[in-house]
């Protein structure tokens, strides 16, 4: 495979010299940081989109997304650094360079709900109304964030060879993303891997979580659940998916993953929530 090429071959994809960036009047783009930009900007259309239809002010959104996003993108960078350490404790100026990925969905999340929490106690408006509201641009911008991952030969899983397999030359990824099963099962003489595409799993995971939310959206019960739906649905997929990853971060000083705990902690909370809520809302008009 020549270093550009990225393929599907028991899908009969063959994809030739897929660029990384490209460059506008000298100066180059990478489609990484265009895709998470067009990620935002669906998500934010989104989020405005279902404001409006559910009878509220779409600048509202518009002007927490402003906030959200700087929060966001801040928040995922200083997660990923800080679990990964011991890559940058040693180059602190790469902290810096995200061209080639190194963004924590899971930081920009936390952040982002931080922000909203704050956001919503200045405005005085209600964060739980917003944040439902919010969330199916949330992980719509997710499923589209995920192919900046293909763009950059990053966020795939251990070898595999099945229907879905994905072949990436070995020089155009990151060397600490090949796992020592996947370089034991690299064919003699070839330059490639293959490798389970996780960035499409997820994605694919995150547009059903959209699905699920949009259809459930004229029946929640409370303010907040659709926002336990998308931490119970996306915590769920994020916990399977995350285990098949070679790029996982773990809690320092362990080999247990963290986005793997974390999303545990998403699904139970997001259960045990949403049961105490129906619970006390029902032992509430059974004593009316």
């Amino acid at each position: 495979m020549n270093v550009g090429d990225i393929a599907f071959p028991n899908l009969g994809i063959y994809l030739r010299d897929v660029p990384k960036s490209f460059s506008v009047f000298g100066f180059s783009i990478a489609y990484y940081g265009l895709i998470i930009g067009i990620g935002v900007l669906c998500g934010i259309l989104m989020a405005a989109h279902m404001a409006k239809v559910s009878g509220q002010n779409p600048d509202d959104y518009w002007d927490f997304a402003i906030y959200a996003v700087v929060f966001s993108i801040i928040g995922a960078r200083i997660y990923y650094v800080v679990f990964a350490w011991d890559y940058y404790k040693d180059n602190l100026l790469g902290i810096f360079n995200t061209r080639n990925g190194g963004m924590a969905i899971y930081g920009g999340v936390i952040a982002a709900f931080i922000t909203l929490f704050v956001y919503g106690r200045i405005k005085k408006k209600n964060p739980l109304l917003m944040g439902d509201t919010c969330m199916p641009g949330l992980i719509l911008g997710q499923a589209i964030g995920r192919w900046g991952n293909f763009m950059n030969r990053e966020v795939f899983g251990e070898y595999y060879d099945g229907l879905f397999s994905m072949q990436l030359p070995i020089d155009a990824v990151r060397a600490r993303d090949i796992s020592e099963n996947i370089a034991a099962r690299i064919p003699e003489g070839a330059n490639y891997i293959n490798v389970h595409p996780t960035f499409l799993y997820e994605s694919v995971w995150n547009l059903l979580v959209l699905a699920a939310i949009l259809c459930y959206w004229k029946h929640k019960k409370f303010d907040g659940e659709i926002c336990l739906l998308y931490l119970g649905g996306y915590g769920l997929g994020r916990f399977i998916i995350e285990g098949i990853r070679t790029d996982t971060l773990f809690i320092p000083g362990t080999q247990v993953p963290v986005s793997q705990v974390l999303a545990l902690l998403m699904l139970v909370f997001a259960i045990a929530v949403d049961i105490a809520v129906r619970q006390k809302k029902k032992a509430g008009a059974g004593s009316k």
